[in-house]
């Protein structure tokens, strides 16, 4: 940390403001190499913790200044470590739950800029959300409370963000846990002032759980490290094989492998994977029938979702 970058961290803390001049200040002097260390990672989430009014200026270099910590700090970069998890989880609840705006929109960044995240850290984001929404206080509102469970257009944005990024329990799709968190919501929220995104996310969300493909999979750290250092090698050999992929690629014979370490997925056995995957299993009808009956009545948007599900249907 350098002093200029100590004086101004220290000056900001001990105001609880900080101009745009001093955002634009701690950049050049913390972050010029575009690199944060240790230290200046814990000073930003101190200074952030001080601050009576977080303006846009710092929320973004906030976001950006600790994304960039976690996300290069993995080996390789973008696999969030347990120990990375800690620091993160002991920086942000400090009193059970996040207090900033700033906070929740740099979980966002993490999770859609990393590949790995440990399932503790993706439960703990999704549980602030829910935990706002049902309660009407936290970040999300202003600082105040809204009368009624309801939920907001930052909340459904926050949420996507969660639910269908890569490093979430669904690889890029949306896990079980995560469409029964959406029924608790909507069962919360029914006939409240909710925003206009709400429902699109809802019949989207549990579509996905039912419906959705995805031929991604996650790989361990270990595995993309030996990839990572495959791919930075360059010796005659690997130069050699990336000369005859790139040949497969302009004659059109790279196009026949499917999916990734997988080789010999033929294009009609990617096609039946995708169609079995697009129809709702007879478990998964169970879950949903069990879902909608639960309170006895069919609402709005259950039904938007029975007929989003039957379109997917005649289409497929």
């Amino acid at each position: 940390m350098t002093v200029q970058f100590r004086a101004l961290a220290e000056q900001a803390q001990a105001d609880g403001v900080i101009t745009a001049e001093e955002v634009l200040a701690l950049r050049r002097s913390g972050w010029g190499d575009g690199r944060i260390d240790m230290v200046e990672a814990d000073a930003l989430f101190v200074l952030n913790d001080h601050l009576v009014q977080r303006t846009p200026e710092w929320v973004d270099f906030f976001v950006e200044a600790i994304g960039e910590f976690v996300i290069s700090g993995g080996s390789p970069r973008g696999f969030v470590s347990e120990a990375q998890a800690d620091w993160l989880l002991s920086r942000l609840q400090r009193d059970g739950k996040v207090e900033s705006m700033a906070e929740l929109e740099l979980l966002g960044r993490i999770f859609e800029k990393c590949q790995l995240l440990p399932e503790r850290l993706r439960a703990y984001a999704l549980t602030q959300i829910e935990q706002v929404v049902m309660t009407g206080e936290g970040p999300t509102r202003d600082g105040g409370r809204l009368d009624g469970a309801c939920i907001t257009s930052a909340e459904c944005r926050l949420l996507r963000r969660f639910i269908f990024s890569f490093a979430g329990d669904g690889s890029g799709g949306v896990s079980q846990a995560e469409a029964e968190m959406l029924f608790r919501i909507k069962d919360a929220t029914l006939g409240g002032a909710n925003a206009i995104e709400w429902e699109a996310l809802f019949v989207q969300g549990v579509a996905s759980y039912l419906t959705a493909y995805t031929a991604f999979q996650q790989v361990s750290a270990e595995r993309a490290q030996q990839l990572e250092d495959f791919m930075n090698d360059n010796t005659p050999r690997i130069g050699a094989f990336l000369g005859r992929a790139a040949q497969s690629i302009a004659d059109g014979s790279f196009a026949r492998v499917r999916g990734f370490g997988r080789k010999g997925v033929t294009e009609a056995q990617h096609d039946a994977r995708v169609a079995a995957a697009n129809r709702v299993t007879a478990a998964e009808d169970a879950w949903l029938q069990a879902k909608i009956d639960g309170d006895g009545q069919l609402d709005s948007l259950e039904r938007a979702l029975l007929r989003f599900l039957a379109e997917e249907e005649r289409r497929a």
